[in-house]
């Protein structure tokens, strides 16, 4: 089955092609990056007109590289939710009037289903049952997974999402948009242990996470830093903050499930100092952690091909009308019997 996956949930058209039985044949994505920059952030007309202006162009070099034609398609994945909805309208008008006039099926997909099922493009994947956690700009989740499309929530940010934190400390540091790789950057160059921050909701039970406390912190030790160096010691503690206290609630999610396998996908999943912590911890408590390649991290087209496609095949399609979700919670997904 060979499906066109199609990626505009928020700044970035992702498109892909995938097919079931030679997997990932192409993706192409590019990024709004330079346009918001100028803002400091996401503005949601303009990530809605520019989805319009390169989604065309790029479902034509998508389909190039993969050295097939539209006709040979058997179905269309497309981003629902959750995400922008303006943006999520375009990606889905896009499929249905497509699918439309090729006269085949359509899937929406769930955005954090695609990034969560991401690694399952490398060549090693974990088998489920396994604990997934979920970080990026607008969320900061643990599941429970036991088969695709079959997801328990643990537990979820409160506030601000982890990625999310990130970026809005790197505003607060005067750091160029976006923010969370550039404050990442900076804290190689820190000495960590200046700055004493909190991790919030760690002495909790239970698996939600809160990241408003820490970024109020980092805004009152910033009042203390006189010079560049100050800053990285700030962005060091700050990093560090963040990857113990999802270190923290991700232990306890694993020993309370039993459970011996880990994903990690979503923006922040590209994070090294969370890498090199999570394979360190795994190392000493005997657990494996899985991860997408660096491309498939963020927002891309792969993830949502590869999603739907699990799901067309399964026998599962989409209605033709136009129906995007600005909110949708997993639980609300359909299992597939046969993964």
């Amino acid at each position: 089955m060979l499906v066109l996956g199609i990626e505009t949930s928020c700044d970035e058209t992702g498109v892909a092609v995938y097919d079931t039985a030679d997997g990932l044949l192409s993706h192409v994505l590019y990024s709004q990056i330079d346009l918001h920059a100028n803002y400091g952030g996401v503005v949601p007309e303009l990530a809605s007109r520019d989805h319009a202006r390169r989604l065309l162009p790029l479902i034509r070099q998508a389909l190039a590289q993969a050295g097939v034609s539209k006709t040979d398609l058997d179905g269309i994945a497309y981003t629902a939710g959750p995400g922008l909805v303006g943006a999520l309208m375009v990606g889905a008008s896009v499929a249905q009037g497509l699918a439309l006039g090729l006269n085949i099926a359509t899937i929406p997909v769930h955005h954090m289903e695609g990034h969560l099922l991401a690694p399952m493009l490398e060549a090693r994947q974990p088998q489920g049952p396994f604990v997934a956690l979920l970080v990026s700009g607008g969320h900061t989740q643990l599941y429970r997974v036991d088969t695709i499309g079959q997801y328990q929530l643990l537990g979820e940010s409160i506030d601000d999402a982890a990625g999310e934190a990130f970026d809005k400390t790197a505003k607060l540091m005067g750091l160029p948009y976006p923010g969370g790789p550039h404050l990442a950057k900076l804290a190689k160059h820190g000495r960590s242990g200046r700055f004493r921050l909190p991790r919030p909701m760690t002495n909790r039970p239970g698996f939600d996470f809160s990241f408003s406390g820490l970024k109020t912190a980092v805004l009152h030790a910033l009042a203390h830093c006189q010079t560049d160096q100050d800053k990285a010691d700030l962005a060091a503690d700050f990093q560090i903050a963040v990857v113990d206290t999802l270190l923290l609630k991700t232990q306890r999610a694993l020993k309370q499930t039993g459970l011996k396998q880990l994903v990690v996908a979503g923006g922040v999943s590209a994070n090294q100092y969370l890498r090199e912590t999570l394979a360190q911890a795994a190392q000493q408590q005997g657990w494996q952690v899985f991860y997408p390649q660096q491309d498939f991290c963020t927002d891309n087209g792969a993830m949502i091909a590869y999603a739907g496609a699990l799901r067309l095949a399964a026998g599962q399609c989409g209605s033709a009308d136009i129906t995007v979700k600005a909110r949708w919670p997993m639980a609300d997904l359909m299992p597939i019997n046969n993964s």
